[in-house]
C-alpha cells in the first residue's frame, strides 16, 4: 500500500486561533504508487484548469466540480481509500494537562485505579468541567515553558483558578479527589515535571504530533485489515514539524513486535503491525498523490464545517471515504467512546467485594489520603 498524507488547520503551537480550532490530517491509500499511476490524470486536470498544481483551496467548489467525475472514476478503478484524523486544539490543551497532572505514576495523590482503568475518563471530564478558554491557555503556556521556575509559577496560577471552581462539581467525592491531586501537584512541581525541556520536546506534545500518531496507527490498522504491506508513506513537506514526525515514526518502528495496554478495560494496541518504512517528505508540487489527497481533505473539511459542496464533490468523498477510517482527539470523541460505561449494570452495593480486592482498594485509598494529609 502507498499512503499520501496532508494536513490542514495547522497553527503550530498556537492552539487558540479562533478561525482554526481543529487540526486535520487526511490520508489517501492506494495499492499502486499514485505518484506514477495518477500522473497522467493530474497532467490533464492541471491543463484543463489552467494551473501548475491543483490547490483545492484556490480552485474552490465550482472549478473542482468540473473535474470531480474524472477523479471519481480514477478512484473507483484504483480503489482509493481516504481516512481522516482530527485534533480539537483546545481540548488537547485540557487533555495534556490532565495526562501530566493526574498520572498516577507521578502524582501520589491519584490512586492507581483512578488513572489506569476506565475511571480516568469520568475523572478527565470532571477536570475539563473546571476549565474555560483562559485557563486552558494558561495551562498550555505552562506546558510549553522550558524554564522550570517560570513553569512552576504559571502552573500555580492555573491551580488557584481550578481550585476556586471546585465548588461547581456536584459531588463531594469528585471535589475531594481533584482537590488532593491538584494540591499535591502544586506542592511537588519537580515530581510532575510539567514543562518542556527543550523546543524538540515541545514539538512532540503539539497537536501536529498527536494527530500524526493517529495517522501512523490508522495506516497500520488499515493496511493490516487489507493484509497489505506498507510500501511508502509520503507526507507533505513543511519544515516546522517534519523532523519531529520522522522522530516519532522511528520510535514507532522500534516498538514493532510489542503489544501494549493501558490497564484493565483500557485500549490496547499491537505495535507489531506498524509500518516499517519511514515517512518521506515531499513538496506538494512534486507528488500527484499529495495533489489528490489535498482535494479529498479540503472536501472533507468543508463537509465537517457545514460549508457548501456540490453533489459531485460529495460523491467523490463518499467513494474514497466509505472504506477509510476516522479518529478524533477531543473530549466529545472520548465521551462518545466511553459513554457506554453509564449504561452498564449497576453493582449490588449490598454485596461486599472479595476480601483481597477490598484490601487493595483500601490500601490505595489509605496511601492517597496520606499523600494529601499535610497539604
Amino acid at each position: 500500500m502507498f499512503y499520501f498524507v496532508d494536513e490542514s488547520g495547522n497553527t503550530g503551537l498556537n492552539l487558540f486561533d479562533a478561525n482554526q480550532p481543529i487540526l486535520y490530517y487526511g490520508v489517501l491509500g492506494a495499492r499502486s504508487n499514485l505518484d506514477i499511476v495518477a500522473q497522467p490524470l493530474l497532467e490533464g486536470l492541471r491543463k484543463e484548469l489552467g494551473v501548475k498544481r491543483i490547490h483545492a483551496n484556490e480552485l474552490g467548489v465550482a472549478k473542482l466540480t468540473t473535474v470531480a467525475n474524472r477523479v471519481i472514476g480514477f478512484s473507483k478503478k484504483n480503489d482509493l481509500r481516504f481516512s481522516a484524523f482530527t485534533v480539537n486544539k483546545i481540548d488537547h490543551a485540557v487533555i495534556t494537562y490532565f495526562d501530566q497532572i493526574f498520572d498516577a505514576g507521578l502524582n501520589e495523590a491519584v490512586a492507581w485505579h483512578h488513572y489506569w482503568t476506565p475511571l480516568r475518563y469520568p475523572l478527565l471530564f470532571k477536570v475539563a468541567h473546571l476549565f474555560d478558554a483562559e485557563i486552558a491557555k494558561e495551562a498550555w503556556r505552562a506546558r510549553c515553558e522550558q524554564n522550570p521556575a517560570r513553569c512552576t509559577e504559571m502552573l500555580k496560577g492555573v491551580h488557584q483558578k481550578l481550585l476556586a471552581k471546585l465548588h461547581t462539581l456536584p459531588d463531594a467525592r469528585s471535589r475531594e479527589i481533584l482537590e488532593g491531586a491538584i494540591k499535591w501537584a502544586d506542592a511537588n512541581p519537580e515530581a510532575i515535571s510539567f514543562g518542556s525541556s527543550n523546543h524538540e520536546s515541545t514539538l512532540q506534545i503539539s497537536p501536529n504530533l498527536i494527530g500524526f500518531q493517529s495517522v501512523l496507527q490508522g495506516i497500520a490498522i488499515h493496511a493490516s485489515a487489507m493484509k497489505r504491506t506498507v510500501r511508502r508513506i509520503t507526507v507533505d513537506r513543511q519544515t516546522q514539524f517534519n523532523g519531529a514526525q520522522a522522530e516519532l515514526a522511528e520510535i514507532y518502528q522500534k516498538l514493532r513486535g510489542h503489544k501494549t495496554g493501558m490497564g484493565p478495560g483500557m485500549p490496547k494496541f499491537d505495535y507489531s503491525i506498524l509500518p516499517e518504512v519511514p515517512p518521506e517528505f515531499k513538496p506538494g508540487d512534486e507528488s500527484a498523490g499529495l495533489e489528490l489527497v489535498d482535494i479529498s481533505l479540503w472536501t472533507a473539511k468543508r463537509l465537517r464545517e457545514g460549508k457548501p459542496l456540490s453533489p459531485e464533490l460529495k460523491g467523490l468523498l463518499w467513494i474514497q471515504a466509505r472504506r477509510g477510517i476516522t479518529d478524533e482527539v477531543s473530549l466529545a470523541a472520548l465521551n462518545s467512546r466511553w459513554r457506554f460505561l453509564l449504561d452498564l449494570p449497576q453493582p449490588d452495593l449490598d454485596t461486599p467485594l472479595p476480601k483481597d480486592m477490598q484490601e487493595m482498594f483500601d490500601d490505595m485509598e489509605k496511601r492517597r489520603r496520606e499523600a494529601v494529609a499535610g497539604l
